[in-house]
């Protein structure tokens, strides 16, 4: 499999790209204009504790109300100098912000299509929540599939942590159960999953990070992306990191983080693509931790690292750990 990996110790979704199609491909992250059940008062009002208030799309191209056709120029324009357009489609349109499956169906097939459509994109990525994918939108999923034969689909869903405390803490609003069917129901539409996990949430020791980690390879999706807690102002989290009652949550350090993150790699089975490994904060918003918007110094230490040690991705999930 490493062979297949183009360099890294890892199987990062660069490498996923140019195996599967034959190129790299570059993301544009999409504001498609709903909100979520955390905060419409479905669930709540103030989202999840380290949700900003772009609903986690603080890079979505949206500025005032564009449509995805509009936004997807628009995050054309910023890439132009990086992809010639006659090698072919090599543009992942990524609806980011809030809950992209928590709209009338009608909407949601006119955002979608809008998105796959596109001569350059080569697929779509949902960001959305497990308890948020019902009857409707999975019949949805499998029409456009229909449609769109030679495009992927795929639904990015947020587990954070498989531990029910940390859940209730961070409000997430939903049982490990709940995600264990949604994978289920959309393994069997034939619908590809991109978990996200979040390293450093309050309360949580390395030991429960590995744990959740590990609980990923019976669950087995197509995709995981590890992210780095970011403290970000106007945030529950970052008001408790600032001025909250003790003990404060911690930022993890970039030693901590990757020595952690570099152990959930190893544990992590070989055939689950990296999406991510670090994450984007807001430099805006950033609290906290400052060293993570040094993103390329932090991968650059990571594969260092992971080469001097001689480890890769899933060397521990083969020995059984």
């Amino acid at each position: 499999m490493q062979n297949d990996w183009h360099g890294k110790p890892y199987y990062s979704l660069d490498a996923w790209c140019k195996n599967t199609l034959g190129r790299k491909c570059y993301k544009i992250a999409l504001n498609a204009h709903m909100t979520c059940p955390n905060r419409d008062g479905t669930l709540g009002t103030r989202g999840c504790i380290f949700c900003s208030a772009g609903g986690s799309g603080d890079f979505a191209v949206d500025i005032a109300g564009k449509s995805v056709e509009e936004q997807l120029a628009e995050g054309l324009e910023r890439l132009k100098d990086k992809f010639t357009p006659g090698e072919g489609a090599c543009l992942i349109a990524y609806f980011q912000a809030y809950t992209n499956t928590y709209a009338p169906v009608d909407w949601l097939r006119r955002v979608y299509c809008a998105a796959l459509a596109h001569p350059l994109v080569c697929g779509i990525s949902v960001a959305t929540r497990p308890d948020c994918l019902p009857p409707e939108v999975l019949i949805l999923l499998e029409e456009l599939k229909a449609v769109y034969p030679h495009k992927f689909i795929w639904i990015e869903l947020g587990l954070q942590s498989i531990h029910e405390q940390t859940a209730a803490l961070v409000r997430r609003g939903y049982s490990l159960p709940c995600f264990e069917e949604a994978c289920d129901r959309l393994r069997q539409i034939g619908i590809p999953v991109i978990v996200h996990l979040i390293l450093g949430l309050p309360g949580e020791t390395e030991e429960m990070m590995y744990e959740s980690v590990t609980w990923l390879n019976r669950v087995m999706p197509f995709g995981v992306k590890l992210q780095l807690l970011h403290f970000l102002e106007g945030t529950d989290l970052g008001t408790w990191y600032l001025r909250g009652p003790s003990p404060k949550p911690v930022p993890l350090t970039r030693e901590e983080y990757l020595r952690i993150l570099i152990r959930c790699i190893r544990l992590l089975s070989p055939e689950i693509v990296l999406h991510r490994l670090t994450g984007d904060g807001s430099r805006r918003q950033l609290l906290a931790p400052g060293w993570s918007t040094d993103k390329r110094g932090v991968l650059n230490s990571l594969h260092m690292r992971m080469r001097t040690q001689n480890v890769m991705q899933g060397d521990l999930f083969s020995s059984g750990e």
